[in-house]
């Protein structure tokens, strides 16, 4: 017999109901705050599920910097015709631009850090 299984990708945060509104409103999901208040989950539409863990001890991931690389990353998957307007509501709700080089001119892939410091990144769906 298989065990169903599915997964949430987990993110640190020394604020977790502030990371998790930004998440939320930039996929347009619910926030869920259980019996646990220091763990908060997003989900939404098209399989959106996240979580963030409160750690008090919390650094901001820098980038880039090969002597502390990151571990994992969001890939956010939008359309060509939209990957424009996700950047523009993306920064508007705090991310900040990691990646400007070639900034004028069409990118497919586009990287930046959210609120917390997490990086992530806005991709044309293939």
């Amino acid at each position: 017999m298989t065990v169903a299984k599915t997964s949430v990708l987990v993110l640190d945060s020394a604020e977790p109901v502030e990371l998790a509104e930004f998440y939320s409103t930039f996929f347009d999901a619910e926030t869920r705050i259980g019996k646990d208040p220091d763990f908060v989950e997003i989900v939404g539409q098209a399989g959106v599920h996240l979580a963030i863990r409160k750690d008090h001890g919390h650094a901001p991931a820098s980038w880039p910097r090969p002597e502390s690389s990151q571990q994992a990353h969001l890939r956010i998957l939008v359309s060509r015709e939209e990957i424009d307007e996700a950047e523009r509501e993306a920064i508007s709700l705090g991310a900040r631009p990691l990646d400007t080089k070639d900034n004028g001119g069409p990118r497919d892939t586009r990287i930046y850090s959210d609120p917390a410091g997490h990086s992530f990144i806005l991709s044309v769906r293939p």
